[in-house]
């Protein structure tokens, strides 16, 4: 089982990627769907991290980069947008991935198809 977090604001953009994700890996656990940088520099100073980050890069309140040059988190990341501007930064950090909304399923199963190349330790992938 993957354990995912994702990071948006947008609650439809959030249930459309939810949904993906259930529909391409059953077996996927989105363990919570954070709305700001507060909410995420809260989440990952108290829970363990995930397997898989989802994340927006324009948030309600900044960019989600804030969150990962304050944690630093080793989890693998695909960033999930509407704008193509922050590639370069996003490549910088732990990224394997950069979709561009709106996002489709044969996007989101060629992400997770990475993801599962690259961490191959993970069972039921």
């Amino acid at each position: 089982m993957i354990k995912c977090l994702i990071i948006e604001d947008e609650f439809a953009a959030s249930s459309h990627l939810t949904a993906l994700l259930k529909k391409v890996q059953p077996d996927i656990e989105v363990l919570a769907i954070l709305e700001s940088i507060k909410d995420g520099m809260h989440w990952f100073n108290g829970h363990p991290e995930p397997d898989l980050i989802f994340s927006d890069i324009q948030i309600a309140d900044g960019l989600s980069f804030s969150i990962f040059d304050s944690v630093r988190p080793r989890s693998p990341i695909i960033f999930t947008t509407a704008y193509d501007e922050y590639a370069i930064k996003a490549f910088k950090l732990n990224s394997i991935d950069y979709l561009l909304k709106p996002i489709d399923e044969e996007s989101i199963s060629f992400s997770l198809k990475k993801f599962r190349e690259k961490n191959s330790g993970i069972s039921s992938c």
